[in-house]
């Protein structure tokens, strides 16, 4: 699916880096979301230099390029189904890490109608 052979990946890396998400439930079985990139040394996400996601292929513009250090490399966005996410974050350098996520989205809870 991604062509990387071309990119120096560095698995030893990989375990220093991980994503998180949030997802709201919008209505009509739409929900809002983001991914970030973590680590548990904060220096370390000063070694990216861009993180791509590669969304689902139904998604308009499927690749995303994310070059916002501030906000650690999140990507918002919004959709009704659960997939797979394929990360490269691109460390200054050209090394790239390979890194995958589960989009998960939660149920939203069930409103109980109180008759008057």
């Amino acid at each position: 699916m991604l062509e990387i052979e071309k990119l120096r990946l560095n698995k030893t890396e990989s375990n220093s880096y991980f994503v998180k998400q949030s997802c709201i439930y919008s209505g009509d079985d739409y929900w809002d979301w983001s991914v970030w990139i973590e680590s548990n040394d904060s220096a370390r996400l000063d070694k990216i230099s861009s993180v791509t996601y590669h969304l689902h292929k139904t998604f308009p513009d499927p690749v995303r390029i994310i070059k916002d250090r501030e906000t650690n490399f999140r990507l918002d966005s919004s959709g009704w189904g659960e997939f797979m996410i394929y990360i490269l974050v691109t460390l200054k350098g050209n090394t790239v890490i390979k890194l995958e996520h589960y989009l998960k989205l939660n149920a939203p809870r069930k409103m109980k109608t109180i008759k008057k």
